[in-house]
């Protein structure tokens, strides 16, 4: 295969981190396909405008990216596995645990249920823009901090099977978040300033 026959799907939440990230692949010359996961929950316009990676204005700014990028673009409607994390996050505070509803994300949508997306389409495997860094070694995928220790991501893929870390790529993992906005406004994309 050609590096324009390797197909990558990749988490788009709209913000400046998996906004670089599809970017990156892109410039690679791979087949890029961005994925927002829609979650069901309306943000209205003031919290949108606040840290968010699951509003309306958020599903629009991923499609603009992928409109510049000049890459395919699919929004998939996950209200009812969303609707569970919910009910887990709510379940564990009732019991008096403090939950890490983001960690759970990752383990049963993002690193499941994209990558099942990702085997549909064809594709090679999945990338997210996460702050975290894989490395292979004696023959296994391991997870490493990212760059950016203020950013570091890699807490939240703790859950992750080992087979899906193996399909995964995390592009912005060996950047600081200064570099990835710098990439961003380089790249002319809507959400290089954006929160």
């Amino acid at each position: 295969m050609t590096t324009s026959d390797k197909r990558y799907v990749v988490a788009m939440s709209g913000g400046v981190d998996s906004s670089v990230a599809a970017w990156m692949l892109a410039r690679e010359g791979l087949s890029v396909v961005g994925l927002f996961l829609r979650n069901g929950v309306h943000v209205d316009a003031a919290e949108s405008s606040k840290k968010s990676c699951c509003s309306a204005s958020d599903a629009r700014d991923a499609r603009m990216v992928a409109a510049h990028l000049g890459i395919s673009f699919q929004a998939v409607d996950l209200k009812e596995e969303f609707g569970e994390i919910i009910r887990y996050f709510l379940a564990e505070y009732g019991r008096g645990r403090t939950p890490n509803p983001c960690a759970v994300c990752n383990l049963d949508l993002k690193f499941n249920r994209l990558l099942r997306f990702a085997r549909e389409l064809g594709a090679e495997g999945v990338a997210t823009g996460h702050y975290a860094r894989l490395a292979i070694e004696g023959g296994r995928v391991k997870v490493r901090r990212g760059a950016d220790t203020a950013k570091d991501q890699s807490y939240q893929l703790f859950g992750v099977a080992e087979e899906n870390l193996a399909r995964t790529r995390l592009p912005i993992g060996d950047l600081k978040k200064s570099q990835v906005r710098e990439l961003a406004r380089t790249a002319g994309l809507k959400t290089a300033e954006k929160k």
